[in-house]
């Protein structure tokens, strides 16, 4: 008889990101979704496999937030290295992004090499027509997840969420921190994904919630 134990069972780690206020929104849904996941879900129930790594709050800003963006995603990969089971753990990146015009929950499918803000960020910075990372060259060149997108909404859709596809999460901090995390995420042997949601004045805060919830559980079935 052999004395091997059974192997390890994959688990899928999700780290969270939101976003503070910024101009013209003063209070962001993505920051209270992502304040309070970990206990709805842990109410809720985690599903199989899904452990939630961390929950950070970024500031709404693009090359004056890339030290804690940085170090907020190689947390991910130091707590990997140092798990007993790294061998059979997955590593997602999820972020979620307001999008105050919206009427619909948005899967980003991919980023552009392209800063160009509307308004000032958070800390003053307004680029226009700026490579995110000036080394990949053009700023039409894009970078998209490798999670499956368009498996993802259907899913969702299946659950009854107003839900789409997406092409294009514009050119503002959104798709500033979606580019960077897709190559960090490329580089590192990790997922990334980013959503963009409604203001809760459009879908309410617990439908946000459940909708938040129903994407963690199809995660660790769909990577």
């Amino acid at each position: 008889m052999g004395s091997e134990g059974p192997a390890a069972a994959a688990v899928t780690t999700v780290h969270v990101t939101g976003f503070k206020k910024f101009h013209g929104v003063s209070e962001n849904p993505t920051e209270a979704i992502v304040r309070n996941l970990t206990e709805y879900m842990n109410k809720k129930g985690l599903p199989k496999g899904l452990v939630i790594g961390s929950c950070t709050i970024l500031e709404t800003a693009g090359q004056g937030a890339l030290v804690p963006l940085y170090q907020t995603l190689q947390s991910a990969i130091t707590a990997a290295k140092e798990s007993e089971s790294s061998s059979s753990n997955r590593v997602i990146w999820l972020h979620f992004g307001v999008n105050s015009g919206a009427t619909k929950f948005a899967i980003e499918r991919q980023a552009v090499n392209e800063a160009t803000f509307r308004c000032p960020d958070e800390m003053g910075w307004k680029p226009q027509k700026v490579p995110i990372v000036p080394s990949d060259g053009a700023i039409s060149r894009t970078r998209e997840t490798t999670l499956p997108v368009e498996e993802i909404t259907k899913a969702l859709a299946k659950k009854g969420y107003n839900v789409m596809t997406s092409d294009d999460a514009g050119r503002f901090v959104c798709n500033y921190v979606y580019y960077h995390s897709l190559r960090f995420a490329e580089q590192n042997g990790i997922k990334s994904l980013f959503v963009h949601v409604p203001l809760f004045f459009t879908i309410d805060e617990e439908v946000q919630m459940q909708f938040a919830a129903s994407l963690l559980d199809l995660l660790p079935s769909i990577c």
